[in-house]
């Protein structure tokens, strides 16, 4: 049955039609996100949900998207989706950062012409037929020093185009190294330093707790006297009451603003101040950007939900398409891992540590260790996956840390779970053969090689004659057939294991009839998705 996807936006028709070329059952319902109640409705029907900002992805539609495997936001701002009830339900929301990348630091640039030269008012002013040529007094760029908040993808371009001005570009931002500065041809510094010498700011950083209200009034009034402050970013990055006070006093001479605390801003403590140019968040709108985060985010959703590629995710390791395809077998394998683990597992989980070894080391570990906790959690919650696995196992204060080492053994390739518990530690590891099959290759410690079936006993026992028998026949007598068997011992007489791969769950009177054997210490059923 091929996915289903819901629009709720205005999409364009050839963003849509990507969906209908691509298999995908498509319904384009672009005025759905205003009505609440019927989106709630009918959204459990549905695989992907497409969307722009008009859509609130809140925990209510959550709640009723009871299908739902993926959120597309057309844009780059995803304040309209709640990610963390997303990710609890096991959602993925994606954007698309790179679309309207240009068409947002095009108007940034375009802005910083505009309060520079005083276009705007300018403009307003010979409009009404006035000639006012002495009171437009504006500064050239070349030569000044732009102060860059935020040295990303959009700030990175905004970088390039200004050192085309001719402006000394400055820069902060924790993440960007010595060696990319260079590249970029900007001075990195510290915030303070680039308030000190900037006579122009822009901002370029997304609205987190470290980010907002990174121009406070205490930052505000260590600027440069005649700074002018651009912000085509995020609203709350500015504290826009200080700067409307810092406006008025003379010590900022402009701003320019696109966007703002409050949306929509139909009043501001900038509005209506001289040398204060605002649009009404116009970053991304133009033909151009809008037409390419569309398709952008049906090809993404389409990638997903036909081969499980994963791209610009929020609330997910991203996985290419080519890396789904060689990963595919070893995120089913970390699963199976995971799975095995938790349901082995009665008591409380205190860390889970994996070793990824030889060639599975130089994969995307992040999108194999969401998979082997998801597989642990399952035990849990059923409904856990990928996406919200991490967030459970942090809430139960779960510790997650990965190794990572060079071929060590027979195998190309190969991982190693281990859980610890106030009880005890217990691990296993498996690897992938050429045929694409995962199989489990050692349990505490025991080697064996155990191909993975829908369902499985697992016995531990004294090596000791008899166990083979007792398991056959006891499964012959219920008419449970078995299709693998595997054993393993850690040394002649000691420890052992057994692993049955059956064609039918085994029932829980088998169960006890086995361990009231006496032979066994522990029995017990495991099922596993093969699918």
């Amino acid at each position: 049955m091929a996915p289903k996807v819901l629009v709720s936006d205005k999409l364009s028709e050839t963003a849509v039609q990507i969906f209908r070329d691509r298999g995908i059952d498509v319904d384009f319902m672009p005025d759905l996100g205003k009505d609440k109640e019927k989106l709630a409705e009918i959204i459990g029907n549905y695989d992907g949900l497409a969307i722009r900002s008009a859509t609130k992805v809140t925990p209510t539609i959550l709640e009723a998207a009871t299908n739902l495997k993926v959120v597309g936001r057309a844009g780059i701002g995803t304040d309209n989706v709640d990610k963390e009830a997303a990710s609890k339900k096991g959602v993925i929301v994606m954007n698309t950062p790179f679309g309207n990348m240009i068409t947002t630091a095009e108007h940034a640039i375009a802005m910083m012409f505009a309060v520079a030269r005083q276009i705007p008012e300018a403009s307003a002013s010979t409009h009404a037929g006035k000639w006012e040529k002495s009171r437009f007094m504006g500064v050239e760029l070349t030569g000044k020093t732009l102060g860059v908040i935020g040295a990303g993808n959009i700030g990175g371009i905004v970088c390039d185009r200004a050192r085309g001005l001719k402006m000394k570009v400055i820069a902060y931002d924790p993440f960007l190294g010595q060696e990319k500065a260079d590249q970029m041809g900007v001075e990195k510094v510290e915030l303070d330093d680039l308030l000190a010498r900037a006579d122009f700011i822009t901002l370029h950083v997304p609205l987190t707790d470290q980010t907002r209200n990174i121009l406070s009034r205490e930052n505000l009034e260590k600027t440069k006297k005649g700074v002018r402050i651009i912000n085509c970013a995020r609203g709350g990055l500015v504290d826009e009451e200080a700067l409307a006070d810092l406006l008025k006093s003379g010590h900022v001479a402009g701003a320019a603003f696109d966007v703002f605390s409050v949306e929509p801003a139909t009043e501001n403590p900038l509005f209506n101040l001289p040398n204060v140019v605002c649009t009404p968040h116009l970053g991304a709108a133009t033909t151009e950007a809008q037409e390419n985060v569309a398709l952008q985010v049906a090809e993404q959703m389409s990638d997903y939900l036909l081969t499980g590629a994963v791209s610009n995710a929020l609330n997910m390791p991203s996985v290419t398409a080519e890396e789904a395809k060689i990963m595919g077998p070893w995120i089913k394998l970390s699963d199976h891992l995971g799975n095995f683990i938790g349901q082995m597992t009665d008591e409380p989980i205190k860390a889970i540590n994996i070793l990824y070894d030889g060639v599975v080391s130089e994969m995307n570990l992040e999108a194999l260790t969401c998979a082997a906790v998801a597989g642990i959690m399952k035990s849990v919650n059923p409904e856990v996956n990928m996406v919200s696995a991490p967030v459970v196992a942090k809430e139960r204060g779960v510790k997650i840390s990965t190794t990572k080492q060079d071929k060590s053994g027979a195998f190309e390739g190969y991982i190693k779970l281990t859980v610890v518990t106030d009880k005890r530690e217990r691990s296993i590891g498996g690897t992938v053969f050429s045929d694409g099959k995962p199989r489990f290759i050692q349990i505490k410690g025991i080697n064996i090689d155990a191909e993975i079936g829908s369902h499985m006993l697992y016995t531990t026992n004294n090596d000791e004659p008899g166990i083979i028998g007792t398991l056959g026949q006891m499964m012959g007598e219920h008419g449970v057939n078995i299709a693998n068997f595997t054993l393993g011992r850690s040394a002649a007489g000691g420890e052992a294991i057994a692993l049955l791969y059956v064609d039918a769950p085994v029932d829980s009177d088998v169960i006890q009839k086995l361990e009231a054997t006496g032979k066994f210490q522990q029995v017990r059923p495991l099922e596993f998705d093969v699918v």
